[in-house]
């Protein structure tokens, strides 16, 4: 017989594969449907008898993955209205005192699920994690600045989500006290933006941003440009209560074709430096909830006083040039023209052309882009957050056997303990070191390496054949970036 739990909302009962027992698609919140697809997340309805909890559920509304993307990252669609939903992985749901971990996928805050199949929490609770994976309102439902209704819905989902850990999370033999949110990408900007708020005292007590940093929020000015792009494309006022009437799928079309234009010509006259800087159509914005960017509340004390493990990977950029053939067909003339449209100093290419004599230029292209989107906002969250006391820990992913190298969300597999049957051998050792990281930070606030500070910059390497503390890597090409933080 399945193991069965009781949370506030009901009974479920979950599946078993080893010693690990999994729930999925548990709701926190109420389906955001009809008047309700642009409210603030409602308490979830209570159920009679046992819920089946052996399969994901539904996934939040998008427009699907590119090609390669979409083999590359593995995206699924699950239809369905009670989206906002969990999943939970536990070793034993008799124990107690169990770390938990909650994951927050990435996905520029307009794709992704926690179906994806790299984060699925097998390993963590085979190893003494409780690991919650959630899913949030994305793009126009969850981010856009709609005049009649809250902005931020997305995040608003995401505290929703940890409340429901707290009330929820001892009956699964989790530790609500020793609770560590994780996420990569988008939901790495999503952790450190949580890190930041008041409203997130008492949800969580450490936090892991993997691929992220405190400097992603939007203009209001901005974010009314896209919203009139918006309705312009659907022919209907950007309003909540117009857009209610607009059928999902309408919605996440219209946003792709802003998605695309905005790649093929991403010129802040047009769209706002805002949303060119980070290409995000519905970034977080300063409001009630959001006060400043989340990096100069953490630098001024405020927020969650909590410790901080944060790092990024070697070839981030790769990701999205290698695959697409974009790095291979660039020129150093159009390399130029790109940076002069994102108002980079031209002594910054020349720079990194210099330190790399044998690269080509998409391969300069994706360095330079890894450093200005990625790293050099990073490093200075750990900076900020350091320079508070509080316990901050830095490390790189740096291990990529192939043309793509270390790149965006490599690292998540390494992570998980999820490596694909085709991982090489070399493989093993640096996810073992990362799984084990991760969970020594969750458990007791220290991965096993020396805390991070300004002056040396301890930075813990992953990669093959070892592990490695190194100490501030490419300072000068990091100091490029001071000017522009």
């Amino acid at each position: 017989m399945e193991p069965e739990v009781t949370i506030a909302q009901g009974r479920l009962r979950g599946r078993t594969d080893g010693n690990v027992t999994a729930f999925l698609g548990i709701p926190y919140a109420a389906a955001p449907v009809g008047p309700a697809r642009f409210a603030l997340p409602a308490p979830a309805a209570k159920w009679d008898g046992v819920r089946d909890a052996t399969s994901f559920g539904p996934t939040a509304p998008q427009a699907p993955l590119p090609p390669p993307m979409d083999v590359i990252i593995g995206n699924p669609h699950i239809d369905g209205d009670d989206y906002l939903n969990l999943c939970v992985w536990t070793p034993d749901t008799g124990a107690a005192g169990l770390p938990v971990m909650v994951w927050i996928h990435g996905g520029g805050y307009h794709l992704g699920s926690n179906a994806m199949p790299g984060a699925n929490g097998t390993a963590f609770a085979r190893d003494g994690i409780v690991l919650v994976s959630i899913n949030y309102r994305l793009g126009v439902h969850g981010f856009a600045v709609l005049p009649d209704v809250p902005a931020n819905r997305g995040i608003r989902d995401q505290l929703a989500a940890l409340r429901w850990v707290q009330e929820n999370i001892a009956a699964f033999g989790g530790d609500p006290a020793n609770v560590t949110v994780f996420g990569e990408s988008a939901g790495a900007m999503a952790t450190s933006t949580l890190l930041s708020l008041k409203a997130s005292d008492g949800l969580f007590h450490r936090v892991i941003a993997q691929s992220g940093h405190g400097h992603l929020v939007g203009t209001y000015e901005d974010t009314h440009r896209m919203l009139a792009e918006l309705s312009g494309r659907l022919g209907s006022p950007a309003t909540a209560a117009s857009l209610a009437k607009v059928d999902d799928t309408e919605i996440t079309a219209a946003l792709d074709a802003i998605l695309q234009d905005l790649a093929a010509d991403p010129d802040p006259a047009r769209w706002g430096r805002s949303i060119t800087t980070w290409t995000l159509p519905f970034p977080p914005v300063v409001d009630d909830l959001i006060t400043d960017r989340p990096v100069d509340t953490v630098a001024a004390g405020g927020g969650q006083r909590v410790p901080l493990m944060i790092g990024t990977n070697t070839d981030e950029w790769r990701l999205f040039v290698v695959p697409s053939g974009i790095a291979a067909s660039l020129t150093r003339e159009t390399l130029d023209a790109t940076a002069a449209q994102n108002g980079w100093d031209p002594a910054i290419v020349d720079h990194y052309a210099t330190n790399r004599p044998e690269a080509r230029p998409g391969d300069l292209l994706a360095a330079i882009l890894t450093d200005s989107y990625f790293r050099a906002p990073a490093v200075r969250l750990a900076d900020v957050h350091s320079a508070t006391g509080l316990p901050t820990y830095v490390y790189e992913f740096g291990f990529g056997p192939d043309t793509v190298g270390a790149a965006h969300g490599r690292e998540i597999g390494y992570v998980f303990d999820n490596l694909p049957p085709t991982a090489p051998e070399q493989a093993r050792p640096v996810a073992d070191a990362m799984h084990k990281a991760w969970i020594s930070f969750a458990t007791n606030g220290n991965p096993g390496w020396q805390p991070y500070e300004s002056t040396s910059r301890p930075i813990m390497l992953f990669d093959a054949p070892d592990s490695t503390l190194i100490h501030n890597p490419r300072a000068d090409e990091l100091a490029l970036w001071n000017s522009a933080l």
